[in-house]
């Protein structure tokens, strides 16, 4: 059965269906479901463009999906892009879908002059550590990642310059 990726747009008429399964994700790491916001912010991430998706699709079924972000390589005067979601639905994985939606991303970046793509995983994740270091991507030594939770309840202290 072939697979087809997609640029996927709000618009596009397979884009519920790419809403329910990225929900479908959400609560795969743990997160409970929620079909109506996470539509909702898959959406306005989509129409601001603040990521872009590509979806993989057979028998107008969507059951893959990726998400990027392009930002910018200031120090070499280019752009990165950052692999920030994959997901393909159980019962369609092992079948090239995982590494179909990763091409078509790298793809599209070599064609924007792109100077890399990078992901980040949970170094527990050895099917996908297998898979990505098959295509080709390697661990990054010298780098750590560093995060800051912000509480929306918190409020910035008063500047006392």
């Amino acid at each position: 059965m072939t697979t087809t990726i997609v640029p996927m747009a709000s618009a596009h008429p397979a884009f519920d269906q790419v809403a329910a399964l990225f929900d479908d994700y959400r609560a795969h790491y743990g997160h409970p479901s929620s079909p109506e916001s996470t539509r909702s912010w898959l959406h306005d991430q989509l129409a601001q463009h603040r990521m872009s998706t590509a979806a993989a699709i057979r028998a107008d079924h969507v059951c893959g999906f990726i998400t990027a972000t392009i930002m910018p390589a200031s120090l070499r005067l280019g752009s990165a892009w950052s692999i920030r979601d994959l997901y393909v639905a159980p019962h369609h994985r092992r079948g090239g879908i995982a590494n179909a939606l990763l091409q078509h991303i790298i793809h599209s970046a070599r064609a924007a002059g792109a100077q890399r793509v990078s992901l980040q995983t949970e170094t527990d994740n050895i099917p996908a550590l297998t898979l990505y270091t098959e295509v080709g991507f390697q661990p990054v030594t010298g780098l750590e990642l560093l995060n800051l939770t912000l509480d929306p309840t918190d409020q910035e202290p008063e500047d006392t310059l």
